[in-house]
C-alpha cells in the first residue's frame, strides 16, 4: 500500500492528548507545521524529566539567572558554578550516569533562563488538542513525515513500565529532527548565518561572549529568510551564538539515550 506524503504528530498520556496531520505539502505548509510541533514537544519535555532531576529546583536557578544583561546572563550559564549547581540537581550518583544528566540539565537550564530574556519559539502555536483520530488507542508518543525521499517515524507506546525520561527522550528526538529540516522548507539560509557569526570561533573570553551576543541582537534577519520566515531565522541566529559560547537550548536526545542504556 502506498502512503501519501504527510506530517503527522500525534500524543496521548495521561491529560495530554493532541493531534494533526498535514497533507498540503507545499514547502512553506511543512515549515509551518514542523514549526508548531517542535513549539509542542518543547513545552512538554521538562515534565517527563522529573524522576532524574529536580526540575522546579532548575526552574527556580533559571528565574534567578535570568538578571542582568543577556550577556552577563549568558557568561553565568556557562560557567562552572553553574554546572556545579546542576550537578546537586540531578538525581544520580553514578559519575558518568550523571555527567549525562547533568548535560540534559544545562540545556534545560539554558532554555528556561533565556526564554524569560528573549524569544526561543517559533511563531506557530503548539497543537493544543486533537485534531485527527489518534493512530493507537495506548498511550503513546508519534512522529511521521514522508515527503519524497524524507521519510521519518519515531515512535513509542508508553506502558507502565516506560520511564518518563524515555518520553522525554523521544521528544528530544522529534525536536532534533525538525531542527534540522525545518529551514530546508523554509529556506532559511543557514551558511549565510554561519558567515554572520564567523568572526568568532569559540566565545571564551568576556570580550568574545559580548561580541558573539551583540553580533546576535544586531542580526539582520531579513537577509537570510523571507518575511514569513524571518521569527524562525531569529531562533537559528540564537542557537549559532549559543553554539559558539558551547551552550544550547535544545534537549539533547543523545544523554538521555545513553542514561537509559546504562541505567537498564
Amino acid at each position: 500500500m502506498k502512503i501519501e506524503d504527510h506530517i503527522m504528530f500525534t500524543a496521548k498520556h495521561k491529560n495530554w492528548e493532541v493531534g494533526d496531520k498535514l497533507l498540503i505539502m507545499g514547502e512553506e505548509n511543512i515549515a509551518h507545521f514542523l514549526a508548531s510541533v517542535s513549539n509542542t514537544v518543547n513545552t512538554k519535555i521538562s515534565e517527563y524529566l522529573t524522576d532524574v532531576m529536580d526540575v522546579a529546583a532548575v526552574m527556580n536557578l533559571a528565574e534567578e539567572m535570568a538578571k542582568g544583561a543577556l550577556w552577563e546572563v549568558i557568561k553565568a550559564l556557562k560557567s562552572p558554578r553553574a554546572s556545579r549547581n546542576l550537578g546537586k540537581l540531578v538525581f544520580e550518583t553514578d559519575k558518568k550516569l550523571k555527567k549525562h544528566l547533568v548535560e540534559v540539565s544545562k540545556a534545560l537550564l539554558v532554555r528556561e533562563t533565556l526564554s524569560r530574556k528573549i524569544n526561543i519559539y517559533y511563531p506557530e502555536d503548539p497543537i493544543k488538542e486533537p485534531k485527527v483520530a489518534l493512530p493507537y488507542r495506548e498511550d503513546h508518543i508519534n512522529f511521521t513525515a514522508k515527503h519524497g525521499s524524507w521519510i521519518v517515524v519515531k515512535r513509542l507506546i508508553i506502558d507502565e513500565k516506560t520511564p518518563p525520561a524515555d518520553v522525554a527522550r523521544l521528544l528530544a528526538s522529534i525536536n532534533e529532527t525538525i531542527t534540522a529540516k525545518l529551514p530546508v522548507y523554509a529556506k532559511i539560509d543557514l551558511k549565510g548565518i554561519d558567515d554572520w557569526f564567523a568572526e568568532i570561533k569559540k566565545a571564551k573570553s568576556d570580550v568574545e561572549i559580548k561580541t558573539v551576543v551583540d553580533k546576535y541582537l544586531h542580526f539582520p534577519a531579513y537577509k537570510y529568510a523571507s518575511d514569513e520566515f524571518i521569527e524562525h531565522a531569529k531562533i537559528y541566529a540564537l542557537r549559532k551564538m549559543l553554539e559558539k559560547i558551547g551552550l544550547s537550548i535544545d534537549i539533547p536526545a543523545k544523554p538521555l539515550e545513553k542514561y537509559l542504556e546504562k541505567k537498564g
